[in-house]
Order: C-alpha cells, then sequence, then structure tokens
C-alpha cells in the first residue's frame, strides 16, 4: 500500500509559530500550537468563561465544553469518557493517581519501574515508597536501548502490586512493546501503569487493546496545551477511595479544571484527526530516515540505529564537544534541540552519560525535510 502524502506546507500554513526563522527539533519537550488551538483558548476566554453549573448562557457553555473535552479524550485514548481525568500535567496527575493507589498498598509491597522511563513516572513511586515502606525495582534495559524484557519479569513477585513503563522513552526514542508488558503485569496480579507521554504525538493509543489499567499523557506534547489527561479504568477507579473535597462531581479532579485550556485540548485532538496517523507516520518516518542516512561520523547515536522500534527522537553525543556546546552552536543557527537528561535519569545513567547527558532532536509531521538537512549541515560544520 503506498503511503499517505503529507503536504507539509499546508500543515505549517496552520501554525503561526512557524513562521518565525527556528527549526524546531525541540519537540519532545513540547511541540507548537496550531491556530486553531490558540484561537479555542481565546476565544473560550472571550465567550464562555464561568465556572460550572450555573443557570445562566456562560456556565452552560463551560458545562458544555467540559463534556466535550471528555468525549475528545475518549477519542483519543480510545475509552470511556468517564474514565478521564484531567490536571496539571502528567507528573502532577501521576503524583495524586500514586498516592491514591498507596490508600490500597502496605509495607513490603513491590513497584517495578524502567530504565527507560521519564522520572515522572519513576519518582512518584520513589516518594511514595518512602512513606509506606515499599519497595520500588528497575527493570534494566539492553544496551541497544530496548527493555530487558526477561529482567522486568525476574523482578515479578507475589508482592508486585505496580508495573510503570513508558509507551515510548523520551530519550531515546525506543518504543516498548507494552502488550507484553501489560501480560507480564497482570500474570504477577499487578496493575499495569503507562506512561504515554512521548508517544502520544507519533501514533494512535487504544487503552483498550494495550490492555493498560492506568495511562498518562500530555497534550503540549501533541500540539496542545499545557495540560495532563489520564486514564484510569473503570472498575480499578470504583475500587480506589480518591482525595477530593465532598461536593466535587469527579472522583479525580480536585478542583477547577484550566477550562480555556480544555477548550485547546479539544481544538488539538480536532487537529490531529484532520491530519490522520498514517500521513503523521509515513512523513516523520522519511525524515528520520534522512536524518539517519546522513548524520555525520563525528556524531555517535545512543539508542537503535534503524527505524524500527522507535519514534523519531535521536539522543547523540559529539565528539569533542559536550551536548550543552552543540545545543548552544545550533542555537545560535536558529536551530531548537536539547540537551540533558530530559527528566530521563536512569536511561542516562545506564549509557554512563553522566551528568552532561546528550543532544536530543525530535522530529513531528510539521519538520520540514529542509529543516533536517539545516541540523544536519549544522552537525557537519561544528
Amino acid at each position: 500500500m503506498a503511503a499517505i502524502a503529507l503536504d507539509v506546507d499546508a500543515v505549517r500554513a496552520r501554525f503561526s509559530a512557524l513562521a518565525a526563522p527556528t527549526a524546531f527539533f525541540d519537540e519532545p519537550g513540547g511541540t507548537q500550537c496550531p491556530d486553531s488551538v490558540i484561537d479555542a483558548i481565546a476565544g473560550y476566554l472571550r465567550e464562555s468563561n464561568a465556572n460550572l453549573g450555573g443557570p445562566f448562557g456562560n456556565s452552560r457553555r463551560s458545562d458544555a465544553l467540559v463534556a466535550q473535552a471528555r468525549l475528545s479524550a475518549s477519542s483519543f485514548l480510545w475509552c470511556d469518557p468517564e474514565e478521564t481525568i484531567f490536571g496539571a500535567n502528567m507528573t502532577t496527575l501521576n503524583f495524586a493517581l500514586s498516592r491514591t493507589v498507596g490508600r490500597t498498598l502496605a509495607a513490603g509491597d513491590e513497584i517495578v519501574v524502567t530504565r527507560l522511563d521519564h522520572d515522572g513516572n519513576v519518582s512518584p513511586w520513589l516518594e511514595l515508597a518512602h512513606d509506606l515502606d515499599l519497595t520500588v525495582r528497575v527493570a534494566d534495559i539492553r544496551d541497544d536501548t530496548t527493555l530487558d524484557y526477561d529482567d522486568l519479569e525476574r523482578l515479578l513477585n507475589d508482592r508486585t502490586r505496580v508495573v510503570a513503563f513508558p509507551l515510548a522513552s523520551n530519550a531515546v526514542g525506543t518504543v516498548v512493546d507494552a502488550r507484553r508488558v501489560v501480560e507480564l503485569a497482570h500474570s504477577a496480579g499487578a496493575i499495569a501503569w503507562a506512561d504515554a507521554v512521548h508517544y502520544a504525538p507519533h501514533g494512535p493509543i487504544d487503552v483498550a487493546a494495550l490492555g493498560v489499567d492506568v495511562l498518562l499523557c500530555s497534550p503540549y506534547k501533541f500540539f496542545g496545551p499545557h495540560l495532563g489527561v489520564a486514564y484510569v479504568r473503570a472498575e480499578l477507579a470504583a475500587s480506589w477511595r480518591t482525595y477530593k473535597v465532598r461536593p466535587a462531581h469527579h472522583r479525580f479532579e480536585t478542583g477547577t479544571l484550566p477550562h480555556e485550556l480544555l477548550a485547546g485540548f479539544v481544538a488539538a485532538v480536532e487537529y490531529v484527526d484532520s491530519i490522520g496517523w498514517e500521513a503523521i507516520q509515513s512523513h516523520e518516518r522519511a525524515l528520520a530516515l534522512r536524518f539517519l542516512s546522513c548524520l555525520p561520523d563525528r556524531c555517535t547515536l545512543r539508542g537503535l540505529p534503524g527505524l524500527d522500534g522507535r519514534v523519531p527522537t535521536f539522543a547523540f553525543t559529539v565528539a569533542g564537544l559536550s551536548p550543552r556546546t552543540v545545543a548552544e552552536r545550533l542555537g545560535s543557527r536558529d536551530i531548537a534541540v536539547w540537551d540533558g537528561n530530559y527528566y530521563a535519569v536512569e536511561v542516562m545513567e545506564r549509557l554512563a552519560l553522566g551528568e552532561e547527558g546528550a543532544v536530543r532532536a525530535g522530529f513531528v509531521h510539521y519538520n520540514t525535510m529542509a529543516e533536517v538537512d539545516r541540523l544536519l549541515a549544522g552537525l557537519e560544520e561544528m
């Protein structure tokens, strides 16, 4: 079947931010927003700004917006609208949800995380372990940065209560076989707890097909506003005593939601739907192939060398230069990349990259081949 072509010029015309001279390869830290998202946020504040439950127009429009946001989240994640939760960001939601599940845990219980995880899916469990005398175990990765599933299986036992893992590494781009992890977790009687933040702009998420019990993501990583979204399987959520004020209707949301950001979230989901995952993935694959095939010899890639089993996020080092120096030199050429560990503490330690970490360049569908060539040229001329 022929790949679906993406009209990149038409896509970029929908983003005022992309009129800037900067080539944005900082997308693993947050993508740019299409104008439709910006307009939706401003439109809410102009026309509908009010709290919920009032017998007047603005409040009723806000009620309708929250209901639509849950429908959009359920469409994006393939779950029931009532299984969706909004919060400040993924990490804040993860602290709140982990504290909630902590009410079901006892001293000596165990949590398993992985070396591919962002610390937002590690530290909440470390803090809970500190408070409740739990044990946190870390599943290793292989030298090629793929998850060591055998090591994960060895760590599971009858005290394992949660297995926390990413769908994709925000540092090296490795994709995890989520179904395999879920099967291992469930075989041990544990909850499968997925961080989808980094995977979300690169492919569809179907929580039912994956079999996960909890999944979290961040709309600002897929062309939306700064916000967090989570899914908790209904039967599991019903078994938890949640932290909330007594009058709150939704069990996991502890105060007034950022309604204007929900408007932006709805617009972001509509934007992704308008492009389609096939076109997105086909274009990203072409960009990644160009980058991998032309990466200068002076650069050492830290991760899978090919396109299989990864998203188009690349961590690399440049011989003789610190990651910060590389990022600064590229920044002076209006090329945005990240350096450091990007909160992926475990994988950076595993790769012996120390405090300096690596340079990270990530591609999304609005990037162009010409921008990738600019990046490659900048690295060649270091």
